[in-house]
């Protein structure tokens, strides 16, 4: 079979718990090693401490994977192991027997096949400006996913790598729903928010479970986009960030980066252009991601048992 769910996976869709899909690009190409197997780690135990299953999606011996064994997931923490695997990969990814890290279009794809209704990750692909050669914007497989499977997907807004007004206006024009989790304007992945107002928020895991509820009554199409800020201790400056942005972009054109490479590329300049500080807020802000979605799963599994 080229599509499996871990049985204890399964077993709790099956019975209506809480179940948080992740994906494995974040530790195979977005995060170095030892931080990636330490935040696999922080990712898990958040969830399990919100009273929901922790789901790591990958492709893995010829199949795609929806949980994995700890022994399976710790094939992805080696550096170069795993091949990067967006929505439009995965076949091939199969066929070729890759060990393939899942992207956000790829994990939320098959979540919404395996019944998962929550997903997690730490900042979304978007629009990114044109650079150099590139005639257009480079855009994200995840925007157009994300108009195509109805979940609830827990982020940081955009990674901080693109244009966020873009990627707002894209969302706005593809049908997905935007939704500040106690804030009004648009989380910015490693800086608390962009100038980008939001026209809906909610305060609580209970309000954003009422709007994924709401999504599966009405045989939504499209994700629900709830967007949580970094911490503030750990967010760093917004004129900061924007400039060491700038600076990694130059590196990247000087090098030559195209394709999926990009967004690994940038993080790895940015960690350096901050002397390490985005990598620690990156981390920081997938583990408080995770454990806002084990909320909302269980959340939602209560509230769909009540009913």
């Amino acid at each position: 079979m080229s599509f499996l769910v871990a049985e204890d996976v399964a077993m709790a869709v099956a019975a209506g718990r809480p179940v948080v899909a992740l994906e494995t690009s974040v530790i195979g190409q977005g995060l170095p090693h030892p931080e990636n197997r330490a935040c696999a780690s922080s990712m898990s135990a958040a969830i399990e401490e919100a009273g929901a299953v922790p789901a790591w999606t990958a492709v893995l011996d010829g199949a795609v994977r929806v949980g994995l064994q700890p022994a399976e997931l710790a094939r992805f923490f080696e550096p170069g192991a795993a091949t990067k695997v967006a929505r439009r990969d995965v076949p091939l990814a199969v066929a070729a027997g890759s060990l393939g890290a899942t992207t956000v279009s790829a994990t939320i794809w098959a979540a919404h096949r395996a019944g998962i209704d929550v997903a997690a990750t730490g900042g979304i692909g978007g629009v990114h400006p044109a650079h150099g050669p590139h005639p257009g914007p480079d855009v994200s497989a995840d925007l157009l996913e994300l108009a195509r499977t109805p979940v609830l997907l827990v982020c940081s807004g955009p990674k901080s790598i693109v244009d966020p007004s873009a990627t707002a206006e894209r969302l706005e024009e593809l049908g997905v729903a935007v939704v500040g989790y106690g804030v009004n304007r648009l989380p910015f992945f490693l800086t608390r928010e962009a100038d980008v107002a939001l026209e809906h928020r909610v305060d609580g895991p209970g309000e954003a479970a009422a709007l994924l509820l709401a999504l599966r009554s009405l045989d939504g199409v499209a994700a629900i986009l709830l967007c949580n800020p970094i911490a503030a201790d750990v967010a760093i400056d917004r004129d900061e960030l924007l400039a060491a942005t700038s600076r990694a972009e130059r590196r990247m054109e000087q090098e030559g980066v195209s394709g999926k490479a990009v967004t690994p590329f940038l993080l790895a300049a940015l960690a350096e252009e901050t002397a390490g500080r985005s990598l620690a807020a990156n981390l920081t802000l997938l583990e408080d991601n995770a454990r806002l979605a084990g909320l909302v799963a269980a959340a939602f599994s209560g509230a769909r048992s009540a009913r």
